[in-house]
């Protein structure tokens, strides 16, 4: 078992946090505060876990002590015996809290999460399992106690999606779902079929943590905003109005539309709401990209073109490429049962950043 990393830098954050939590205007900041409590909290955790670790370290190696002096009394011997049959695995148990406890968060793990779904390759099948996509982690969403909120969408002929958008609000959101950025292949039997032969399509899903003001600073010459009269399903009332909403981000080339709602004022809001995500995304992604090399071995959570998982239905499987997981329970997947799936992409994503903090 190697050696743990220092624990010292964790020591000096939670006295530094403890001292600033001290302060009469701590609370000023509500989601500062809430933000650093929470680093707290979790920095008390690891260091109670890391003592533990070296106050059994410590015990096994007097209970060794114990076993092998000849001198030792033999009920003690036994006694020592039995902890030690058991402490091992307790040692490896403690290593690995430790090292878990030791993984730098990711800053953006407790925010809502705007998602975006389009259909890509295969036509009006595409948009069709965009839509059971996009009931899919609703579905989740739901069992999760997550309120979702649309944003955007623009419906097919056939009653799918060509690209829908919504906005996932609780309790770690992106910590959950920012493995599900990618293209989700689909193979089946489309509806339109006569021959019953298997079409395959793909859909992209981006999943974007929810960006505020304060993250991006967007100035308003550059943003170049237009009004139109909404079009496609929606009503005699939104069809009648000039609602619809594109905005153009003139440094970026970004380009975002949102004609949902009834108000011009509510669909400015949902476009700026997803413009804000997308240009948090890229910032985030030069981040990561500066880290590439250290990268390597994660599991991707935000390349778009990465073909990350394929859904085949006449086989009921589910195949993840990334971690070579596959599951045969592909109905219940599509209601929403996705834990078994996230479960092991953010195991998967945890050892490969303990085998690089290990070096």
């Amino acid at each position: 078992m190697q050696a743990l990393p220092d624990i010292t830098s964790f020591k000096k954050r939670y006295e530094e946090i403890d001292g600033l939590m001290q302060s009469s205007d701590f609370y000023s900041d509500q989601r500062k505060a809430a933000e650093l409590s929470r680093e707290h909290q979790k920095l008390r955790e690891l260091i109670q876990l890391y003592e533990g670790y070296r106050k059994l370290e410590n015990d096994i190696a007097e209970n060794k002590a114990i076993v092998a002096d000849p001198a030792s009394d033999p009920d003690l011997q036994a006694l020592a015996q039995d902890e030690l049959t058991t402490a091992d695995a307790q040692l490896a148990s403690l290593h690995q809290q430790v090292l878990v406890g030791m993984l730098p968060p990711d800053p953006s793990d407790s925010r809502n999460t705007v998602m975006e779904i389009r259909a890509g390759a295969g036509g009006d099948e595409a948009s069709l399992f965009a839509a059971q996509l996009l009931r899919m982690y609703s579905r989740f969403s739901e069992n999760k106690g997550w309120k979702i909120e649309p944003l955007n969408s623009s419906e097919s002929e056939q009653g799918g999606f060509k690209t829908v958008c919504i906005l996932i609000k609780g309790e770690e959101v992106y910590k959950t779902l920012k493995f599900e950025s990618g293209v989700h292949r689909v193979q089946r039997v489309p509806v339109t079929e006569a021959n019953g032969r298997i079409h395959t399509s793909t859909v992209t899903v981006a999943v974007l943590p929810e960006a505020e003001e304060v993250d991006i600073h967007i100035a308003p010459d550059d943003l170049e905003i237009t009004v139109c009269r909404a079009s496609g399903p929606g009503g005699q009332g939104v069809n009648t109005t000039d609602s619809a909403v594109q905005i153009l981000h003139k440094p970026s080339g970004l380009i975002v539309n949102c004609s949902d709602e009834r108000s011009q004022l509510k669909n400015k809001l949902k476009a700026m709401t997803i413009l804000r995500s997308r240009l948090l995304e890229a910032k985030m992604e030069e981040e990561r990209a500066k880290y590439a090399a250290e990268r390597k071995g994660q599991i991707g959570s935000g390349d778009r073109s990465e073909r990350i998982r394929t859904y085949n239905f006449p086989q009921s499987r589910l195949t993840d490429h990334r971690i070579g997981l596959t599951v045969h329970n592909l109905d219940q997947v599509m209601e929403g049962e996705l834990e078994e799936i996230i479960h092991a992409l953010q195991d998967a994503d945890q050892k490969a950043k303990i085998d690089a903090l290990n070096g």
